[in-house]
């Protein structure tokens, strides 16, 4: 019951709190852009943090005074935190729903189906059908040509009705060049989910066998005797990623925004492809830093060893703290440009689905590193080589394992350099946006002169 709950409480509050809390800033003024860019850095810097502290200061608490105080701090903390929450509810900017956006997905496709037998316009940005009613949400977007098959959805023809104010009367026949485009943004952000799904097996790799290789490597710290506890390590990536937001944001941020002039310091492609580039570093490192502990664990074992797994190398566990912080560089990179990436190119109705395909991304991660872990474990099992994923890692080849893993992250960092280029930012002004532009530039002249 208690799993359950937990699982309502955070599909509620996570795919809108980031939303709900970008949309306290206003995106029209410079303060509200510099705000909403520092926002996601300082979002994820105190949730890694507070993760920092539930893994080391409560668990020790739990683990070495009792588990009743140890499981009340949280309590306690997410009353204080309803408390807080609930009090400031009066000066909060609450942005009205406006439908669903689901709905004006599915119009969209049902349209361009229902009319995929019709040729398209010479001129789609002044042929498309594109009524735009009074007070709407969404920021007017133009005419992109990507993704062109969809704009049959807002062809009119001689069947469909208008209603007086300009709408159309059955939205699952004729759809606005603005819901068009808008549908075209969320399509154009699956291929680049896809890629950053891929990119959380690294993530999720790091968050796991590293401690197994800590089990099976020497944890003494210094010479009073103690030992650090295996899972402990897993800090170390959250460490990395917290100090690392702090140098991103104050220094390579100001610094790289003299260079390239944008308020970011680089576009948000940019910065996702070069958190992928560097899990694929942390899994390289992880496979030679393996080969080293088994080398020594095989020849120079320490005295002892582990329940149900072999030998204790000689080979400090500190060595694991660089792949651990290169994977949390890389999620400074990618996880926070991420989650500022669909933040900003879905429609505005459509914030907390950003934020929820987000954690959909991390979810499907999950099961396919389950599936490859059973796939390499059965296809290694009676191999010549040995099982790569044996429970004694001193029998097993994890260094093979990871080095198969750097393989497939080089891979997809290459096919995801192709979906950004291929990717247009929402509201850029391509060569199809500029010719409507001026065509607009232009209609506002004659009607000046005809005045």
């Amino acid at each position: 019951m208690g799993l359950a709950l937990l699982v309502v409480g955070a599909g509620g509050i996570r795919p809108c709190n980031l939303a709900f809390g970008a949309d306290q800033f206003n995106p029209k003024s410079e303060s509200g852009k510099k705000g909403i860019n520092s926002f996601f850095n300082w979002y994820f810097f105190t949730f890694t943090f507070a993760q920092i502290i539930s893994l080391t200061l409560v668990v020790y608490i739990q683990s070495n005074v009792s588990w009743t105080i140890g499981l009340s701090i949280p309590v306690g903390l997410m009353f204080l935190a309803c408390v807080i929450f609930f009090a400031g509810h009066k000066l909060y900017v609450k942005v009205k729903a406006s439908g669903s956006p689901l709905a004006g997905i599915g119009h969209v496709i049902a349209a361009a189906i229902k009319k995929r037998g019709l040729k398209p316009v010479k001129q789609p940005w002044i042929d498309l059908y594109n009524h735009i009613p009074p007070n709407y949400a969404n920021s007017t977007l133009k005419y992109t040509d990507q993704l062109r098959f969809l704009d049959k959805a807002a062809i009119m023809t001689p069947e469909d009705k208008l209603n007086s104010d300009g709408t159309a009367s059955d939205p699952w026949k004729l759809c606005t060049m603005q819901k068009v485009e808008e549908v075209k943004c969320i399509l154009r952000v699956i291929p680049i989910w896809f890629a950053c799904a891929i990119y959380y097996l690294a993530i999720s790799m790091q968050m796991t066998y590293p401690v197994f290789q800590a089990l099976q490597s020497d944890r003494l710290l210094g010479s009073g005797g103690f030992k650090i506890p295996a899972a402990t390590y897993v800090v170390f990536l959250m460490s990395g990623m917290t100090v690392f937001i702090i140098i991103y944001d104050r220094v390579l941020v100001p610094s790289l925004k003299r260079v390239t002039g944008l308020d970011t310091g680089i576009t948000l492609l940019q910065r996702i492809g070069a958190g992928i580039f560097f899990a694929a570093l942390s899994l390289l490192v992880s496979g030679f830093i393996e080969e080293r502990r088994r080398t020594f664990a095989l020849t120079r074992p320490t005295l002892g060893s582990e329940p149900r797994t072999g030998e204790i190398s000689s080979m400090s566990a500190m060595w694991l703290i660089p792949q651990l912080v290169l994977a949390g560089v890389a999620e400074a990179f990618a996880a926070i440009g991420q989650m500022e990436f669909y933040y900003k190119q879905f429609p505005e109705n459509m914030k907390s689905f950003a934020g929820s395909i987000f954690y959909v991304g991390g979810g499907v991660s999950s099961y396919l590193a389950s599936f490859l872990i059973s796939t390499v474990h059965r296809t290694t099992e009676h191999s010549p080589t040995g099982n790569w994923l044996a429970e004694d890692l001193n029998k097993a080849k994890l260094d093979y394992f990871y080095f198969m893993l750097t393989g497939l992250m080089f891979v997809n960092f290459l096919y995801f350099l192709l979906m950004a280029r291929w990717y247009r930012y929402k509201g850029t002004h391509d060569e199809v946006s500029y010719v409507v532009d001026t065509v607009d530039e232009e209609t506002k002249q004659q009607d000046k002169n005809s005045v």
